[in-house]
């Protein structure tokens, strides 16, 4: 099975499974995945007025909504939106005159994401389908691009990029939560800690992002730490996978990374030397 088909495979069931049941598994009941990833990513005011639902679908490892401002009457576009949380976020902050775009390529959370929608009320809000690899706006027609974990999930980085860049205004920010590792670490272990860290994971290492990204054309590229994973983090499900964590732990610890990524696209002007941020 293709990544492609693993990820819309792994996260439909999730959107399932909150509709059904109103809990969710993360992505599968064998990967620990979600503790301490995706836990306590929203404070209590953020999530008031959401439906249960859309808190439970947040599969993400960051909260990308809490650390860029959002303007009135913006455009924000989220990159697999999944169950729309951080849509009815960016909603909220840019208001009525603005608008939230989420994005997503698996049917059973566009439908969660627009049920979450009708319950919230947010009418600046819209759900498209397709891929982040061929988003289906406009060039430059968007003022902020965000993402919540999803474009290590993705074959083709590079593609991801440039098409965030095209669909951005000038001056417009990119401003998303995504999975990095820092420095080399064994092979073996890092295929199962990116197991650990995102179910279906290709995290990029920290200094092969920011290259992408100005490959893509982006200035302004920062990468800032929101949570360091310890070995102890992952300890049980390395043990379970076979690795010696012992033997291995000084090539492990804090390697892996949930990071907030900023990078702006040129133009706009004081945007493009990122003082918008």
């Amino acid at each position: 099975m293709d990544t492609k088909s693993l990820v819309q495979e792994k996260y439909g069931a999730a959107a399932r499974q909150v509709r059904a049941s109103g809990t969710v598994a993360c992505c599968d009941p064998a990967l620990r995945c979600c503790d301490p990833i995706t836990t306590n990513l929203y404070n209590e005011a953020e999530k008031s007025g959401l439906p249960a639902s859309a808190v439970l679908a947040s599969l993400g490892c960051g909260n990308p909504t809490a650390l860029i401002e959002l303007k009135p009457g913006e455009t924000v576009l989220d990159l697999g939106s999944g169950g729309g949380i951080d849509v009815l976020l960016s909603a909220r902050r840019v208001g009525p005159t603005g608008k939230a775009y989420g994005l997503d390529m698996t049917d059973d959370m566009l439908a969660l994401a627009r049920e979450n929608q009708r319950q919230a009320g947010q009418e600046n809000a819209e759900f498209l389908k397709g891929e982040i690899e061929n988003i289906p706006l406009p060039d430059a027609s968007v003022d902020v691009v965000i993402s919540n974990c999803v474009i290590n999930l993705s074959a083709n980085k590079d593609r991801v990029l440039r098409e965030a860049f095209r669909v951005l205004k000038p001056g417009g920010r990119f401003a998303v939560s995504d999975v990095v590792v820092r420095g080399e670490v064994p092979e073996e272990v890092r295929t199962s800690m990116l197991l650990w860290v995102g179910c279906v994971a290709g995290a990029l290492e920290e200094k092969e992002y920011v290259a992408k990204l100005a490959q893509a054309g982006f200035t302004g590229i920062s990468v800032e730490p929101t949570r360091v994973y310890t070995v102890e983090d992952s300890r049980s499900f390395l043990v379970e996978a076979g690795i010696d964590v012992d033997a291995f732990a000084s090539q492990i610890d804090g390697k892996f990374m949930s990071a907030f990524i900023r990078a702006t696209k040129p133009g706009g002007g004081c945007c493009a030397t990122g003082c918008c941020n």
